[in-house]
């Protein structure tokens, strides 16, 4: 057996499922490496003879089999061991150090486009994206339908490479904001990108940022308008989702389906969502203030009653709303973690049965689990995963001000919050920018 088998089985021998076996092209003696797990060798085999067959047939040299099935090459060994990982066929010609790297037909990995599980869509379009980037990629072309769509694609990381892609519409993208994602990703190309901490890394994103910088979406729909709209999007294979930059504070209220309705409930369904953060924000906070600093803001009846509804709960305010706080954030947690057949009946255990027996335990009172409870819905009808979660975490910052400064805190905090909105930028694009142009033609 010749140095280049050698090699390759020195490095990739060890591997269960590596592949190896002679074959005959035309008539050339040849081997063909790879793993069977990535590979489906019958189907590839089958393509191959075909092709074979055919140049016989046509009295043509074995040289153009060669171009036409895959690219040929000659002595680099670590560039046909990098190939054999991406998931390619090496075809090796035997006693010389010639090979040709091929795209094979490849073994059924990735599932079908599906209906997407993690957003819920009314009156729109039900596909959504899947883990592999060329079924991404496609499923955007396809409704983009366009020829200014550009499409710039990165092989990233070390010890093995992952892939990237880049996309945007030529003529809507700011160019500016384009070239500095692609310098990014090009000065640190050798990071690591499996995951979103590793991407925001890559973009050059600060680690501690509680605002994400980009916006997930599973829904083409949804990222292709945000591309009409002159943001970029950003595919990672195995990610089955798309990353739309830059973020914006607007896209907490704003989804693509909104659209359509008509324009008077768009604007309601919006204006809900507007409220809903305020009320994530303010009521917890408000709460403790008004209990525990501020209870002379109160009407005697209303402050009676609240003082009523606290009898025996033997903690400051401050301490009662963070103990619900946490319980509520373990329960969501759990909801997500659980089996989908357990899950709902767990949520439903700990919402209801905990928190009517810690009521009736004169553990919390009656009105911080209405709070609480109307905290939690108001939080789940902004857009966006990432977005809710970071709301969840300002508003304890507002708790702790408004339990030492009652009202006071409770404006400082909210004032601390649009200050630290305002020095968001991503790429020199303002996160209060309502449009990544700031043209009003392109917004909404």
């Amino acid at each position: 057996m010749d140095r280049f088998i050698n090699e390759i089985k020195a490095e990739l021998g060890n591997n269960g499922d590596f592949h190896l076996q002679r074959d005959y092209l035309a008539d050339a003696a040849v081997m063909l490496l790879g793993f069977n797990t990535l590979i489906d060798f019958i189907k590839t085999r089958t393509v191959l003879h075909k092709h074979a067959e055919s140049i016989l047939l046509q009295n043509q040299p074995s040289e153009d089999l060669w171009g036409a099935i895959g690219e040929l090459m000659e002595g680099d060994v670590l560039k046909a061991i990098s190939s054999i990982y991406e998931g390619k066929l090496i075809i090796h010609f035997e006693n010389t150090s010639r090979f040709i790297i091929m795209e094979p037909v490849p073994a059924m990995l990735d599932r079908s486009i599906d209906s997407p599980t993690n957003e819920n869509v009314i009156q729109g379009a039900l596909d959504s994206f899947t883990e592999g980037i060329d079924i991404n990629i496609g499923i955007v072309r396809k409704l983009v339908n366009s020829d200014e769509i550009r499409i710039d694609s990165f092989s990233a990381g070390r010890s093995r490479k992952n892939k990237l892609s880049l996309l945007y519409i030529d003529g809507q993208a700011d160019i500016e904001l384009v070239n500095s994602i692609r310098n990014h990703i090009e000065k640190n190309i050798q990071m690591e990108a499996y995951n979103l901490q590793g991407l925001a890394k890559m973009l050059g994103f600060p680690s501690w940022n509680a605002i994400s910088k980009f916006n997930t979406t599973e829904l083409p729909h949804h990222a292709v308008q945000n591309l009409r709209k002159g943001k970029v999007i950003l595919f990672v294979d195995r990610l089955p989702f798309a990353l739309i930059l830059p973020s914006l504070f607007w896209d907490m209220f704003a989804a693509e389906n909104d659209r359509n309705f008509p324009l008077p409930i768009m604007l309601a369904i919006r204006l809900i969502r507007i409220i809903g953060i305020l009320i994530t924000l303010i009521t917890p906070g408000l709460y403790v203030a008004l209990v525990s600093v501020n209870p002379e803001v109160l009407q005697i009846q209303l402050a009676l009653s609240v003082a009523q509804s606290r009898e025996g709960v033997p903690y400051p305010a401050l301490a009662e709303i963070i103990f619900m706080l946490l319980i509520l954030e373990l329960i969501l947690e759990a909801s997500v973690r659980l089996p989908k057949s357990i899950g709902p009946t767990i949520t439903m255990v700990g919402g209801i049965i905990l928190g009517q027996a810690a009521v009736e335990a004169k553990l919390v009172s009656n009105l911080l689990i209405i709070i609480l409870a109307a905290t939690t819905i108001a939080n789940s009808t902004i857009v966006g995963f990432q977005n809710s979660v970071s709301i969840r975490l300002f508003k304890y910052a507002i708790v702790i001000l408004g339990a030492i400064f009652g009202i006071l805190g409770l404006v400082a905090g909210l004032v601390f919050l649009s200050a630290y909105l305002a020095s968001l930028n991503t790429y020199g694009k303002s996160y209060l920018y309502l449009n990544v142009k700031g043209n009003e033609n392109n917004g909404g």
